[in-house]
Protein backbone atom coordinates (compact mmCIF):
# COMPACT_ATOMS: atom_id res chain seq x y z
CA UNK A 1 0.00 0.00 0.00
CA UNK A 2 2.93 2.41 1.08
CA UNK A 3 4.30 1.35 -2.18
CA UNK A 4 1.56 2.21 -4.72
CA UNK A 5 0.28 5.44 -2.87
CA UNK A 6 4.15 6.18 -3.99
CA UNK A 7 3.81 5.08 -6.80
CA UNK A 8 0.56 7.37 -7.26
CA UNK A 9 1.78 10.24 -5.90
CA UNK A 10 4.62 11.25 -8.01
CA UNK A 11 5.07 14.37 -9.97
CA UNK A 12 5.22 14.36 -13.53
CA UNK A 13 8.48 16.88 -12.85
CA UNK A 14 10.40 13.84 -10.92
CA UNK A 15 13.54 12.63 -12.22
CA UNK A 16 13.05 8.93 -12.00
CA UNK A 17 16.52 8.35 -13.47
CA UNK A 18 18.03 9.22 -10.09
CA UNK A 19 15.86 6.84 -8.41
CA UNK A 20 16.51 4.03 -10.50
CA UNK A 21 20.39 4.78 -10.62
CA UNK A 22 20.26 4.94 -6.83
CA UNK A 23 18.97 1.72 -6.53
CA UNK A 24 21.26 0.11 -8.83
CA UNK A 25 24.07 1.26 -7.46
CA UNK A 26 23.26 0.35 -3.59
CA UNK A 27 22.71 -2.91 -5.25
CA UNK A 28 25.62 -3.05 -6.41
CA UNK A 29 27.78 -2.60 -3.44
CA UNK A 30 25.73 -5.31 -2.03
CA UNK A 31 26.54 -7.96 -4.55
CA UNK A 32 30.16 -6.47 -5.15
CA UNK A 33 30.47 -7.14 -0.99
CA UNK A 34 28.71 -10.64 -0.81
CA UNK A 35 31.03 -12.10 -3.68
CA UNK A 36 34.07 -11.08 -2.20
CA UNK A 37 33.19 -12.49 1.58
CA UNK A 38 34.80 -15.56 2.00
CA UNK A 39 34.38 -17.39 5.10
CA UNK A 40 36.29 -20.46 6.72
CA UNK A 41 36.83 -22.59 9.81
CA UNK A 42 40.57 -22.50 10.93
CA UNK A 43 42.12 -24.54 12.67
CA UNK A 44 41.26 -23.78 16.24
CA UNK A 45 37.77 -24.09 15.43
CA UNK A 46 36.43 -20.20 15.11
CA UNK A 47 35.03 -19.35 11.85
CA UNK A 48 36.63 -15.97 9.94
CA UNK A 49 35.84 -14.19 7.17
CA UNK A 50 38.45 -12.38 4.76
CA UNK A 51 38.15 -10.54 1.62
CA UNK A 52 39.13 -12.42 -1.66
CA UNK A 53 40.72 -9.87 -3.74
CA UNK A 54 43.88 -9.89 -2.42
CA UNK A 55 44.19 -13.58 -3.61
CA UNK A 56 42.58 -12.99 -7.00
CA UNK A 57 44.69 -10.10 -8.91
CA UNK A 58 43.47 -11.07 -12.62
CA UNK A 59 40.07 -9.92 -10.80
CA UNK A 60 40.49 -6.16 -9.81
CA UNK A 61 39.69 -4.78 -12.73
CA UNK A 62 35.91 -6.17 -11.77
CA UNK A 63 36.14 -3.71 -9.23
CA UNK A 64 35.38 -1.31 -12.11
CA UNK A 65 31.77 -2.50 -12.49
CA UNK A 66 30.75 -2.69 -8.11
CA UNK A 67 33.01 0.40 -7.20
CA UNK A 68 30.02 2.24 -8.04
CA UNK A 69 30.16 4.86 -4.80
CA UNK A 70 30.76 7.68 -7.41
CA UNK A 71 27.11 7.28 -8.96
CA UNK A 72 25.31 7.37 -5.67
CA UNK A 73 27.57 10.71 -5.01
CA UNK A 74 26.97 12.26 -8.65
CA UNK A 75 23.08 11.24 -7.83
CA UNK A 76 23.37 12.33 -4.38
CA UNK A 77 24.55 16.34 -5.63
CA UNK A 78 21.95 16.39 -8.62
CA UNK A 79 19.26 15.32 -5.90
CA UNK A 80 20.57 17.38 -2.91
CA UNK A 81 20.34 20.57 -5.67
CA UNK A 82 16.86 19.81 -6.58
CA UNK A 83 15.74 19.67 -3.27
CA UNK A 84 17.77 22.30 -1.82
CA UNK A 85 16.58 25.14 -4.54
CA UNK A 86 12.88 23.94 -3.67
CA UNK A 87 13.21 24.64 -0.67
CA UNK A 88 15.48 27.73 -0.62
CA UNK A 89 12.62 29.09 -3.06
CA UNK A 90 10.18 28.55 -0.51
CA UNK A 91 11.85 30.73 2.40
CA UNK A 92 13.15 27.61 3.82
CA UNK A 93 16.23 27.72 5.95
CA UNK A 94 19.41 25.48 5.81
CA UNK A 95 18.87 24.09 9.39
CA UNK A 96 14.53 22.95 8.52
CA UNK A 97 16.44 20.93 5.25
CA UNK A 98 19.13 19.57 6.43
CA UNK A 99 16.98 18.12 9.23
CA UNK A 100 14.26 17.06 6.35
CA UNK A 101 16.85 14.98 4.39
CA UNK A 102 18.36 13.49 7.85
CA UNK A 103 14.62 12.36 8.76
CA UNK A 104 14.91 8.99 6.83
CA UNK A 105 18.05 8.20 7.76
CA UNK A 106 19.25 8.51 11.40
CA UNK A 107 16.01 6.31 12.81
CA UNK A 108 17.53 3.13 10.80
CA UNK A 109 20.74 3.49 11.71
CA UNK A 110 19.60 3.72 15.60
CA UNK A 111 17.76 0.73 15.41
CA UNK A 112 20.38 -0.62 13.55
CA UNK A 113 23.32 0.24 16.22
CA UNK A 114 21.20 -0.57 18.82
CA UNK A 115 20.44 -4.12 18.01
CA UNK A 116 24.28 -4.90 17.01
CA UNK A 117 25.52 -3.57 20.49
CA UNK A 118 22.84 -5.88 21.77
CA UNK A 119 23.75 -9.26 19.86
CA UNK A 120 27.45 -8.29 20.71
CA UNK A 121 25.99 -7.83 24.32
CA UNK A 122 24.71 -11.17 24.48
CA UNK A 123 27.57 -13.10 22.77
CA UNK A 124 29.64 -11.89 25.32
CA UNK A 125 27.35 -12.84 27.99
CA UNK A 126 27.30 -16.69 26.15
CA UNK A 127 30.89 -16.58 26.45
CA UNK A 128 31.94 -15.67 22.78
CA UNK A 129 35.76 -14.63 22.23
CA UNK A 130 36.43 -10.93 22.40
CA UNK A 131 38.02 -11.51 19.16
CA UNK A 132 35.57 -13.18 17.68
CA UNK A 133 32.50 -10.68 18.69
CA UNK A 134 34.96 -7.78 17.61
CA UNK A 135 36.16 -9.30 14.30
CA UNK A 136 31.99 -9.91 13.62
CA UNK A 137 30.40 -6.35 14.88
CA UNK A 138 33.89 -4.96 12.49
CA UNK A 139 32.71 -6.85 9.68
CA UNK A 140 28.69 -5.57 9.72
CA UNK A 141 29.75 -1.92 10.73
CA UNK A 142 31.57 -1.66 7.84
CA UNK A 143 28.73 0.08 5.42
CA UNK A 144 28.90 3.22 8.33
CA UNK A 145 32.38 4.58 6.36
CA UNK A 146 29.89 5.58 3.42
CA UNK A 147 27.25 7.31 6.12
CA UNK A 148 30.17 9.42 7.29
CA UNK A 149 31.51 11.06 4.14
CA UNK A 150 27.95 11.29 2.93
CA UNK A 151 26.24 12.63 5.86
CA UNK A 152 29.59 15.36 5.51
CA UNK A 153 29.28 16.39 2.01
CA UNK A 154 25.02 16.83 2.66
CA UNK A 155 25.37 18.71 4.97
CA UNK A 156 27.60 20.99 2.96
CA UNK A 157 25.11 21.37 0.24
CA UNK A 158 23.38 24.88 0.92
CA UNK A 159 27.59 25.94 0.81
CA UNK A 160 28.79 24.03 -2.21
CA UNK A 161 25.91 24.87 -3.95
CA UNK A 162 26.46 28.44 -3.45
CA UNK A 163 29.51 27.86 -4.95
CA UNK A 164 28.55 25.90 -7.87
CA UNK A 165 25.88 28.91 -8.89
CA UNK A 166 29.34 31.49 -8.60
CA UNK A 167 32.14 29.34 -10.12
CA UNK A 168 30.42 26.27 -11.71
CA UNK A 169 33.03 23.88 -13.31
CA UNK A 170 36.16 25.71 -11.91
CA UNK A 171 35.07 24.26 -8.21
CA UNK A 172 35.59 20.52 -8.98
CA UNK A 173 38.59 21.50 -10.94
CA UNK A 174 39.90 22.72 -8.07
CA UNK A 175 38.92 19.89 -5.86
CA UNK A 176 40.46 17.47 -8.56
CA UNK A 177 43.83 19.94 -7.99
CA UNK A 178 43.56 18.46 -4.59
CA UNK A 179 43.46 15.24 -4.92
CA UNK A 180 46.26 15.38 -7.74
CA UNK A 181 48.62 17.02 -4.82
CA UNK A 182 47.28 14.60 -2.53
CA UNK A 183 48.49 11.61 -5.03
CA UNK A 184 52.01 13.23 -5.43
CA UNK A 185 52.81 13.11 -1.22
CA UNK A 186 51.02 10.05 -0.77
CA UNK A 187 52.99 8.78 -3.97
CA UNK A 188 56.14 10.34 -2.59
CA UNK A 189 56.22 9.66 1.05
CA UNK A 190 53.93 6.49 1.44
CA UNK A 191 51.95 7.78 3.41
CA UNK A 192 48.23 7.35 2.91
CA UNK A 193 47.64 10.28 5.61
CA UNK A 194 49.32 12.62 3.54
CA UNK A 195 46.32 12.18 1.23
CA UNK A 196 44.14 12.79 3.89
CA UNK A 197 42.30 15.66 2.63
CA UNK A 198 41.57 13.75 -0.35
CA UNK A 199 38.65 12.25 1.30
CA UNK A 200 36.67 15.78 1.21
CA UNK A 201 38.01 16.94 -2.32
CA UNK A 202 37.58 13.71 -4.04
CA UNK A 203 33.66 12.90 -2.56
CA UNK A 204 32.69 16.81 -2.59
CA UNK A 205 34.34 17.18 -6.15
CA UNK A 206 31.73 14.30 -6.98
CA UNK A 207 29.50 16.15 -5.61
CA UNK A 208 29.48 19.14 -7.13
CA UNK A 209 29.74 17.66 -10.48
CA UNK A 210 25.96 16.11 -9.86
CA UNK A 211 24.90 19.57 -9.50
CA UNK A 212 26.67 20.83 -12.50
CA UNK A 213 24.97 17.31 -14.46
CA UNK A 214 21.19 18.63 -12.77
CA UNK A 215 21.40 22.20 -13.68
CA UNK A 216 22.77 21.76 -17.78
CA UNK A 217 25.97 23.67 -16.80
CA UNK A 218 27.37 20.25 -17.53
CA UNK A 219 25.80 19.39 -20.96
CA UNK A 220 26.09 16.09 -21.85
CA UNK A 221 24.19 14.83 -24.70
CA UNK A 222 24.63 11.14 -26.18
CA UNK A 223 27.85 12.31 -28.37
CA UNK A 224 29.47 14.12 -24.99
CA UNK A 225 28.57 10.89 -22.84
CA UNK A 226 30.20 8.96 -24.82
CA UNK A 227 33.23 10.87 -25.35
CA UNK A 228 33.65 11.03 -21.64
CA UNK A 229 33.26 7.84 -21.11
CA UNK A 230 36.27 7.20 -24.03
CA UNK A 231 38.58 9.41 -22.24
CA UNK A 232 37.70 8.28 -18.67
CA UNK A 233 38.10 4.83 -19.58
CA UNK A 234 41.29 5.70 -21.61
CA UNK A 235 42.88 7.60 -18.85
CA UNK A 236 41.87 4.78 -16.28
CA UNK A 237 43.63 2.38 -18.06
CA UNK A 238 46.85 4.26 -18.39
CA UNK A 239 46.87 5.38 -14.71
CA UNK A 240 46.33 1.51 -13.82
CA UNK A 241 49.03 -0.08 -16.27
CA UNK A 242 51.90 2.08 -16.81
CA UNK A 243 50.92 4.53 -14.05
CA UNK A 244 51.30 3.98 -10.62
CA UNK A 245 47.57 3.21 -9.14
CA UNK A 246 46.40 0.01 -8.49
CA UNK A 247 43.90 -1.69 -10.73
CA UNK A 248 41.35 -2.42 -7.74
CA UNK A 249 38.95 0.04 -7.17
CA UNK A 250 38.53 -0.64 -3.25
CA UNK A 251 40.51 -1.53 -0.48
CA UNK A 252 43.11 -4.33 -1.06
CA UNK A 253 45.26 -4.88 2.36
CA UNK A 254 48.63 -4.55 1.20
CA UNK A 255 48.65 -2.42 -1.33
CA UNK A 256 51.05 0.48 -2.11
CA UNK A 257 48.62 3.01 -2.06
CA UNK A 258 44.13 2.83 -2.36
CA UNK A 259 42.13 3.91 -4.74
CA UNK A 260 38.84 4.31 -2.63
CA UNK A 261 40.62 5.50 0.58
CA UNK A 262 41.12 8.19 0.01
CA UNK A 263 39.86 8.90 -3.97
CA UNK A 264 42.94 9.00 -6.16
CA UNK A 265 42.99 10.52 -9.64
CA UNK A 266 42.14 7.03 -11.14
CA UNK A 267 39.06 6.78 -8.96
CA UNK A 268 37.95 10.28 -10.34
CA UNK A 269 38.87 8.59 -14.05
CA UNK A 270 36.66 5.60 -12.90
CA UNK A 271 33.66 8.38 -11.72
CA UNK A 272 33.86 10.19 -15.16
CA UNK A 273 33.39 6.85 -16.84
CA UNK A 274 30.62 6.40 -14.73
CA UNK A 275 29.21 10.08 -15.25
CA UNK A 276 29.15 9.48 -19.28
CA UNK A 277 27.00 5.99 -18.77
CA UNK A 278 24.77 7.78 -16.25
CA UNK A 279 24.34 10.68 -18.76
CA UNK A 280 23.46 7.71 -21.77
CA UNK A 281 21.33 5.78 -19.37
CA UNK A 282 19.22 8.63 -17.96
CA UNK A 283 18.65 9.84 -21.50
CA UNK A 284 17.16 6.74 -22.47
CA UNK A 285 15.20 5.42 -19.43
CA UNK A 286 12.58 8.59 -18.67
CA UNK A 287 10.18 6.51 -21.13
CA UNK A 288 10.60 3.63 -19.50
CA UNK A 289 10.38 4.48 -15.88
CA UNK A 290 6.50 6.75 -16.75
CA UNK A 291 5.18 3.08 -17.57
CA UNK A 292 3.85 1.85 -14.10
CA UNK A 293 5.49 -1.42 -13.23
CA UNK A 294 9.52 -0.28 -14.27
CA UNK A 295 8.38 2.57 -12.08
CA UNK A 296 6.68 0.36 -9.64
CA UNK A 297 9.87 -1.81 -8.72
CA UNK A 298 12.40 0.86 -8.57
CA UNK A 299 10.06 3.06 -5.96
CA UNK A 300 9.98 -0.57 -3.65
CA UNK A 301 13.60 -0.69 -4.18
CA UNK A 302 14.37 2.58 -2.75
CA UNK A 303 11.41 2.27 -0.38
CA UNK A 304 13.58 -0.35 0.97
CA UNK A 305 17.05 0.96 0.13
CA UNK A 306 18.84 2.31 3.25
CA UNK A 307 17.73 -0.81 5.47
CA UNK A 308 19.28 -3.03 2.49
CA UNK A 309 22.31 -1.69 2.76
CA UNK A 310 22.92 -0.85 6.72
CA UNK A 311 21.89 -4.74 6.95
CA UNK A 312 23.60 -7.01 3.79
CA UNK A 313 26.69 -7.94 5.78
CA UNK A 314 24.76 -8.73 8.92
CA UNK A 315 22.94 -11.37 5.63
CA UNK A 316 26.67 -12.44 5.59
CA UNK A 317 27.15 -12.78 8.76
CA UNK A 318 23.96 -14.87 9.74
CA UNK A 319 24.57 -16.28 6.69
CA UNK A 320 28.18 -17.66 7.05
CA UNK A 321 26.84 -19.20 10.62
CA UNK A 322 23.57 -21.11 8.96
CA UNK A 323 25.74 -22.12 6.22
CA UNK A 324 28.22 -23.49 8.79
CA UNK A 325 25.97 -25.31 10.73
CA UNK A 326 24.07 -26.75 8.21
CA UNK A 327 27.67 -28.09 6.63
CA UNK A 328 26.90 -26.41 3.38
CA UNK A 329 29.78 -23.35 3.58
CA UNK A 330 31.24 -22.76 0.30
CA UNK A 331 34.69 -23.51 -0.32
CA UNK A 332 37.12 -21.10 1.00
CA UNK A 333 39.67 -21.33 -1.56
CA UNK A 334 39.35 -17.99 -3.98
CA UNK A 335 40.10 -18.65 -7.26
CA UNK A 336 39.28 -22.36 -7.69
CA UNK A 337 36.33 -23.79 -9.69
CA UNK A 338 34.74 -24.75 -6.59
CA UNK A 339 35.00 -21.39 -5.06
CA UNK A 340 33.28 -19.52 -8.23
CA UNK A 341 31.07 -22.37 -8.44
CA UNK A 342 30.17 -21.76 -4.65
CA UNK A 343 29.00 -17.87 -5.20
CA UNK A 344 25.87 -19.15 -6.21
CA UNK A 345 24.59 -21.27 -3.15
CA UNK A 346 26.21 -18.34 -1.36
CA UNK A 347 24.56 -15.39 -2.94
CA UNK A 348 20.66 -17.30 -2.94
CA UNK A 349 21.39 -17.85 0.61
CA UNK A 350 22.05 -14.67 1.48
CA UNK A 351 19.60 -12.83 -0.19
CA UNK A 352 16.98 -14.69 1.27
CA UNK A 353 17.99 -13.69 4.57
CA UNK A 354 18.33 -9.80 3.65
CA UNK A 355 14.38 -10.27 2.56
CA UNK A 356 13.53 -11.69 6.17
CA UNK A 357 15.79 -8.51 7.54
CA UNK A 358 14.45 -6.00 5.16
CA UNK A 359 10.96 -8.02 6.24
CA UNK A 360 11.26 -7.23 9.80
CA UNK A 361 13.26 -4.10 10.06
CA UNK A 362 11.71 -1.63 6.99
CA UNK A 363 8.75 -0.24 8.82
CA UNK A 364 11.79 1.80 10.62
CA UNK A 365 12.55 3.23 7.21
CA UNK A 366 9.43 4.07 5.80
CA UNK A 367 8.08 5.80 8.91
CA UNK A 368 11.20 7.47 9.10
CA UNK A 369 10.13 8.81 5.16
CA UNK A 370 6.88 9.09 6.42
CA UNK A 371 8.31 12.02 9.28
CA UNK A 372 10.05 13.71 6.20
CA UNK A 373 7.79 16.99 6.29
CA UNK A 374 8.53 18.29 9.66
CA UNK A 375 4.60 19.66 8.84
CA UNK A 376 3.55 15.90 9.58
CA UNK A 377 6.44 15.10 12.20
CA UNK A 378 4.25 15.07 15.07
CA UNK A 379 0.63 16.32 15.70
CA UNK A 380 -1.86 16.48 18.73
CA UNK A 381 -1.02 16.09 22.67
CA UNK A 382 2.08 14.67 22.05
CA UNK A 383 2.85 17.85 20.05
CA UNK A 384 1.95 19.81 22.61
CA UNK A 385 3.93 18.30 25.13
CA UNK A 386 6.88 17.93 22.67
CA UNK A 387 6.67 22.12 21.35
CA UNK A 388 8.86 23.69 24.37
CA UNK A 389 11.75 21.39 23.83
CA UNK A 390 11.35 21.44 20.20
CA UNK A 391 10.93 25.04 19.27
CA UNK A 392 14.68 25.08 21.48
CA UNK A 393 16.17 22.09 19.43
CA UNK A 394 15.25 22.98 16.11
CA UNK A 395 17.24 26.44 16.37
CA UNK A 396 20.31 25.85 14.12
CA UNK A 397 23.22 25.85 16.78
CA UNK A 398 21.28 22.65 18.57
CA UNK A 399 20.53 21.05 14.99
CA UNK A 400 24.11 21.39 13.51
CA UNK A 401 25.66 20.92 16.73
CA UNK A 402 23.95 17.34 17.10
CA UNK A 403 24.42 16.47 13.61
CA UNK A 404 28.04 17.02 13.75
CA UNK A 405 28.48 14.72 16.74
CA UNK A 406 26.22 12.44 15.26
CA UNK A 407 28.94 12.05 11.94
CA UNK A 408 31.67 11.96 14.66
CA UNK A 409 30.05 9.31 16.26
CA UNK A 410 29.93 7.07 13.15
CA UNK A 411 33.28 7.84 11.88
CA UNK A 412 34.71 6.43 15.84
CA UNK A 413 33.05 3.10 14.98
CA UNK A 414 34.38 3.09 11.82
CA UNK A 415 37.95 3.97 12.47
CA UNK A 416 37.46 1.95 15.65
CA UNK A 417 36.32 -1.05 12.94
CA UNK A 418 39.23 -0.53 10.90
CA UNK A 419 41.71 -0.62 13.71
CA UNK A 420 41.12 -3.00 15.78
CA UNK A 421 39.66 -0.86 18.55
CA UNK A 422 36.51 -2.97 19.01
CA UNK A 423 36.79 -3.59 22.92
CA UNK A 424 34.54 -3.16 25.83
CA UNK A 425 31.40 -5.43 26.53
CA UNK A 426 29.53 -4.49 23.84
CA UNK A 427 32.90 -4.87 21.15
CA UNK A 428 31.49 -0.95 20.44
CA UNK A 429 33.18 2.24 21.82
CA UNK A 430 30.11 3.13 24.39
CA UNK A 431 31.41 6.86 23.48
CA UNK A 432 30.12 6.63 19.74
CA UNK A 433 27.14 5.04 20.47
CA UNK A 434 26.42 7.82 23.24
CA UNK A 435 26.93 10.81 20.36
CA UNK A 436 25.09 8.66 17.29
CA UNK A 437 22.15 7.93 19.64
CA UNK A 438 21.96 11.20 21.62
CA UNK A 439 22.12 13.27 18.32
CA UNK A 440 19.60 11.03 17.15
CA UNK A 441 17.24 11.88 19.74
CA UNK A 442 18.50 15.68 19.80
CA UNK A 443 17.46 15.74 15.29
CA UNK A 444 13.94 14.08 15.92
CA UNK A 445 12.94 16.95 18.22
CA UNK A 446 14.62 19.07 16.34
CA UNK A 447 12.13 18.11 13.30
CA UNK A 448 9.54 18.26 15.74
CA UNK A 449 9.98 21.73 16.65
CA UNK A 450 10.67 22.52 12.73
CA UNK A 451 8.61 25.90 11.02
CA UNK A 452 5.79 24.65 9.52
CA UNK A 453 5.68 25.26 5.84
CA UNK A 454 2.82 27.15 3.70
CA UNK A 455 2.79 24.36 1.41
CA UNK A 456 4.12 21.19 0.66
CA UNK A 457 7.59 21.11 -0.81
CA UNK A 458 7.20 18.88 -4.00
CA UNK A 459 9.01 15.81 -4.97
CA UNK A 460 12.76 15.66 -6.83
Amino acid sequence: MVIQDLVARTPSSRRRELDLLRAAAISAVVLGHWLIVTVERTSDGQLTGFSALPALPEAHALTWLFQVMPVFFLVGGAANAISWTNRRTRGGTATSWLLDRSARLFPPVTVFLLVVAGCAAVARLLGVPLDAVAQAVALVVLPLWFLVVYLAVTALTPLTHRLHERHGLGVPAVLVAGVAVGDVLRLATGNELAAAASFAFGWIAIHQVGYAWHDGTLRLGTRQAVTLVVVGLGTLLLLTGPGPYPVSMVTVSGAAIQNSSPPSLALLALAATQLGLVALVARRSRRWLARPRPWTLVVAVNTVVVTVYLWHLVAALVGAYALDTLGLLPPSDPGTVEWWLGRVPWLVALAAILAVLVVLLVPVETRAAARRSPAGAVGGRRARAAAGLAASLARTGPVVGAYAAAVAGLLWLTVAGDTGGLRGPLAIPAGALVLVLGSAVVLRFGRAGAPLRSAPEPSR
